[in-house]
């Protein structure tokens, strides 16, 4: 599969990503539009972007949009769209103490990777840790 996002990638384009090769294709590709493109490369699913499926809605980041629509009912995977949700979007609360780490971590990311397919790998990295470390825990009652 091909996927298309913005450029400059970030806390929910980096967990969309990984999201994607650990549990939907682990051969996917991921291609970066700038800003505001006009045309998207053909036959490419466009994510985390305005107006488009698999991004923001009701509130919720794009990877809660690709849970959605990839039916992937993991109880470690919601938890992750919360922390990721809680630091992408606006909330009125704070529930998920990573959430600021885990944001604060892909902004570093980005500004370390010399392009946006390095910061994947990187970010996916971090997102296999993550992942593993939620897993480990006891589950929430």
């Amino acid at each position: 599969m091909k996927f298309v996002t913005r450029a400059n990638v970030g806390i929910d384009r980096m967990g969309c990503a990984w999201l994607v090769r650990r549990f939907v294709d682990r051969d996917a590709e991921f291609l970066f539009v700038s800003e505001g493109a006009k045309s998207l490369p053909q036959g490419a699913e466009p994510f985390d972007m305005p107006g488009v499926r698999l991004s923001h809605h009701g509130g919720h980041c794009s990877f809660v949009a690709m849970l959605k629509h990839f039916q992937l009912n993991d109880p470690v995977l919601r938890r992750i769209g919360r922390i990721i949700d809680e630091a992408d979007t606006v909330q009125d609360q704070t529930l998920e103490p990573a959430a600021t780490g885990l944001d604060l971590i892909c902004r570093g990311i980005r500004l370390t990777s010399p392009d946006d397919r390095v910061a994947l790998d990187r970010g996916a990295t971090v997102y296999d840790a993550l992942y593993a470390q939620l897993a480990a825990e006891p589950a929430e009652g």
